[in-house]
Order: C-alpha cells, then structure tokens, then sequence
C-alpha cells in the first residue's frame, strides 16, 4: 500500500500544475518541442489571463456595419502612408509581384489594413493571447487555440525564439502581415533567402502573403478573374466587409500614385 501511495504521489509530482501546459504537453512533446523549453515557458513570471479577450471576440471588428468598419480603414491618412510605404519598399515589392505575378498593391493593401504598413504590431503577448483562449474560451474556440498554441510553441522552439517575446492580436495572429501560428508556418516564405522565415522582415512578408493567396486560390494567370482574386483574399480574413476594404484601399492607393 505505501509502495503504491509513493508510486501515485510520484505520478502526481510530474504533472504539470498549470491547467493549459497539462492539456498541450504531450502534443507539444510529439511535435518535436523539448520538454525543458516548455517547461521554462510555462514557468514564466509574465504569463497572463486577460479576461478583456473574451469580449473581444463577441465584438469583431468585421460585424460592424460597412460604414463603420470602411471609416476605420479607408482613409486620406492611411491611403498617403501606402502611396508613400510603395515609394519605398517599390524595388523589393515589385520584384516579388513580378517573381510570383501577383499585384503588389493587393499585398500593399493588406499590409495596410492589417498593420498600417508595420506601424501596429498589436498590443498583445501572442503566448498569453493563446493561453488566454485556452483558459476561458467556449470549447470551439478553445481547441482551435490549442492548436494554434502548440504551433506557436512548435515555431519559437525551432528559431530560438522566446514565446513571451512576440506582440499580437488579441486572436494570436502575429507580424507585419498578421498570420496566426498554423497560417505561419503554412505559408510563410523565406523571401529574402537568409535561411529564415521571420514575419517582421519585408521580404518575407511580402512573398508570405503572396503565397498565400496564390495557395488559397490567387489566379496567377495574366488575366485575373474578379470572383477568384475576390475568394482568396476572403479566406485571408472571413469577412465581405475586409475583402471590400483590402479592395477599396488597394483602388485608393492606385489613385494617389497616380496624381505623383
């Protein structure tokens, strides 16, 4: 009997105190991730539930009337700062739309709406952002967290990069293009052939949101159906309202280059 109360009090010593760490581990562990990073992760002094997520969540940006949600996005200050980001970063976005033969004002145009062009990261832990839907989320949302989290984990293992290092979205989504974990390393590309696929640097960025549109239906053909061109930025971001917007930004940044 005490050999057997030794052997539970043992068992229970292993597991993991934390509730989210306990639900991920062996998951994170099949996938390659070392138990002492994890252990380090969930053991960090920064880790944080915000309840504010939840809410979030049941008010989406993209269920706001047309009027309200294109006031956001489609401005005279926002489309200048396109106009004048293309100026810029004309040399390294051309050479990628031309290499993928994708329009580089819809790549532009999405960069625009996501981040204002790298100038908003977003104000979130992307690890806590995750945690947070693991911990008071509905079950849905919680296991689509789940796995968002341990591809995250999977991605900051293999680069040497601290978890509680990244700034996000309140959803996870990460970098200048704002992909969350599995869309990352889906579809990330290593545009600028350094040997890494990094979502704050401009090549890769720009090809990463190439290919994914061209993944998820982008016609790369010289003429480009409406419908298709239409589809592939709505699986970008499920929402009528953020394809009109991605495409009404892109229309208006076109028009401001043109009057330069």
């Amino acid at each position: 009997m005490k050999l057997f109360i030794l052997f539970f009090s043992l068992i229970v010593g292993m597991q993991p105190k934390d509730s989210v760490y306990a639900l991920i581990r062996n998951e994170a562990i099949n996938a390659g991730i070392d138990k002492t990073f994890l252990d380090k992760t969930f053991n960090h002094k920064d880790i944080k539930v915000h309840s504010k997520i939840k809410e979030l969540f049941e008010k989406p940006y993209e269920k706001k009337s047309w009027a309200e949600y294109r006031k956001i996005f489609v401005t005279k200050k926002r489309v200048n700062s396109g106009a004048k980001f293309y100026s810029g970063q004309y040399n390294l976005l051309d050479s990628t739309s031309t290499s993928m033969n994708i329009d580089p004002l819809l790549i532009l145009s999405i960069i625009g709406v996501e981040t204002n062009y790298g100038t908003q990261r977003g104000s979130y832990n992307v690890f806590n952002a995750l945690y947070t839907q693991i911990k008071i989320m509905p079950g849905k949302r919680s296991r689509w967290a789940k796995k968002e989290l341990i591809s995250f984990l999977e991605y900051c293992y293999n680069d040497n990069i601290s978890p509680h290092s990244i700034k996000g979205s309140y959803a996870g989504a990460f970098g200048y293009g704002q992909f969350i974990p599995t869309s990352f390393v889906n579809y990330s590309v290593d545009g600028n052939k350094n040997g890494k696929r990094e979502p704050y640097a401009w090549g890769d960025v720009f090809s990463s949101i190439a290919n994914y549109l061209i993944k998820n239906g982008y016609p790369t053909s010289e003429i480009k159906d409406p419908k298709e061109v239409y589809d592939s930025i709505f699986s970008y971001n499920h929402s009528d309202n953020y394809v009109r917007v991605v495409l009404e930004l892109r229309n208006e940044i076109e028009k401001e280059l043109s009057l330069n």
